[in-house]
Parts: structure tokens; C-alpha cells; sequence
């Protein structure tokens, strides 16, 4: 048995356009969460070929496999792959990146080749625009050239009380929308991702919250979320540092320096499910709060 793990996220600290030779590149700082996706893949001598059945439902995943066993000139061995996720497609936590990643990683295993980033970065810029699941801290990513702008670090942690609400959002139609957007407004964007961007300089995780919040105001006339502005409007009485959401998703939710009590649990569980919705909670970024 082979096996791949990926973590997917909470949608993103920021999401905003990235500025190069004049034209706009849509970069994002995505907010892990522990929450993941698996693919394992169990050899089986018995059997005539490799049972493709568990890549019908994901053809990215697919994707991802053929351009993996295309470029290291492989062929998969009798047996068969199965998948599981803690992440519901279409609501921006990037499940389908993490189901890429997971597999790619799974790949590696099964054929003891030493992991190599730069193959999966080649492979996922051949599939989607992606989140920066694959990497093991924050960074100032280009989701469509698969490009690091600059690197964060892994010292802030934060914890987070959030909802899904309903519907689903197709990140790759959004695209020419959110690049509209953002030549709008551009002065509001430079001012918050400099304010990310020194927040994460000084590791000021209540600072980084407070910039998540301004990038998801400004998010709000792209891709709305229904409860964003009941979560602004309370957010002092829960003494949260910050709103974080899937920019092209529809999550929504909390940032916490400290994790809440179990009062504090209760009482944000009441505020969610008056505005009709299950609360989940989760330890999200890289550091331990």
C-alpha cells in the first residue's frame, strides 16, 4: 500500500492582483487548514492491469497521473487507487489541488522516486490554477503561473471558527471577473497586501488577521457571502482578530489568535446557527497560535 496526503485550506489570507509590466496576475496567500485529502493506491499481483474505476469521478487527479507517468516514462502496475477527502469541492478549499497533490505524492511513493516540487508545480500549471497546498508554509503565490512570489515563513498559527454556505463557485470562470476587480481597485489592494505582507514580517498574528478582514471586504463585491457582514458587524463581541473567506468559495469564518474556550464554543455556535448555518471549528496556518 502506497499512500498520498495533501492539505487543503480555508480559503485564503488575501486575494488580490500581483503586478507585472503593467497587467494584473491573480496571487493569493492561502490559510491551511487540517483538513486533507488521501490517495492510496494497493498493488495487486493478482490482477491483469491497473484498475482506473476510483479516477473516473476525478479526472484532474487523472490528469495529473498520466503527465507524472509521461514524464518519468513509467507505467502503472497491476492494482487500483482509492481516494478519500475531508474537503467538498467547489466551496475554495481547494480540494481539487489537494486531490492533484495527494496523487502526485502517491506516485513518488509507489515508484520510490526521490518528491520533486518543481514536477509537481509543472504538472498543476498544466491542469488548474492553483492554491500553494504543496508547500509546508505561507507564501505570496502566483495561482495561474504557479510562481512563488515571495515566502512567508511558518510562524503564525491562528484558529478558526467558520461555516460552508451553500452553493458552488467555478474558480476558473471567476478569473476574467477578479481581474476586472482588481484594475478597479488597485490602491486598495497594494494597501492591503502591504499590510499582510509587514504583518507576516514581524510575525503579528492579530495583524495578519486584520488584513485577512480587509482583503475579504473587498472580495465581497466578486464573490459575496451571504453571512459576511452579520460576522462584521459581531465580531467585536467575540473578540475576534480577524474574518477570513474563500475568495472564490463560500467559505466564511473567525480568526483567532488563541483557541476559544469552551464558552466561547458555545456561544459562536449560537451565532452561527441563528443565521442558519453549522459552525466547524480547526487549527489553521503553520505555527501553534
Amino acid at each position: 500500500m502506497y499512500s498520498g496526503v495533501s492539505r487543503g485550506t480555508l480559503g485564503e489570507l488575501y486575494q488580490g492582483p500581483h503586478w507585472e509590466e503593467g497587467l494584473p496576475h491573480i496571487s493569493l496567500v492561502s490559510l491551511p487548514v487540517d483538513k486533507f485529502s488521501w490517495c492510496h493506491m494497493a498493488l495487486d499481483p493478482s490482477a491483469a492491469e491497473f484498475d482506473t474505476s476510483a479516477l473516473a469521478t476525478r479526472p484532474k487527479a487523472a490528469r495529473a497521473m498520466d503527465l507524472f507517468l509521461d514524464r518519468y516514462g513509467l507505467t502503472m502496475p497491476a492494482g487500483r487507487m482509492a481516494f478519500h477527502t475531508e474537503l467538498p469541492p467547489g466551496k475554495g478549499m481547494a480540494s481539487s489541488t489537494a486531490d492533484i497533490v495527494a496523487t502526485l505524492r502517491c506516485l513518488f511513493r509507489l515508484f520510490a522516486l526521490p518528491y520533486d516540487q518543481n514536477t509537481v508545480t509543472g504538472i498543476l500549471a498544466r491542469i488548474e490554477r492553483a492554491d500553494s497546498v504543496f508547500l509546508d508554509e505561507y507564501a505570496l503565490y502566483l495561482s495561474a503561473a504557479q510562481r512563488v512570489v515571495r515566502r512567508l515563513g511558518d510562524r503564525i498559527g491562528l484558529y478558526a471558527c467558520y461555516i460552508v454556505e451553500e452553493g458552488s463557485v467555478d474558480t476558473e470562470a471567476a478569473g476574467p471577473v477578479l481581474l476586472a476587480h482588481y484594475g478597479r481597485h488597485r490602491a486598495a489592494y497594494r494597501a492591503c497586501v502591504d499590510e499582510l505582507l509587514a504583518a507576516f514580517a514581524r510575525s503579528d498574528p492579530a495583524a495578519v488577521a486584520a488584513a485577512a478582514t480587509s482583503s475579504a471586504a473587498l472580495s465581497q463585491s466578486v464573490v459575496p457571502k451571504r453571512t459576511f457582514e452579520a460576522l462584521y458587524e459581531h465580531r467585536a463581541e467575540f473578540a475576534a482578530d480577524g474574518i477570513v473567506v474563500a475568495h472564490t468559495g463560500t467559505v466564511v469564518g473567525y480568526l483567532f489568535r488563541e483557541r476559544p474556550g469552551q464558552q466561547q464554543h458555545a456561544e459562536l455556535s449560537e451565532f452561527f446557527m441563528g443565521l442558519g448555518h453549522q459552525c466547524h471549528f480547526s487549527h489553521v496556518g503553520w505555527g501553534h497560535g
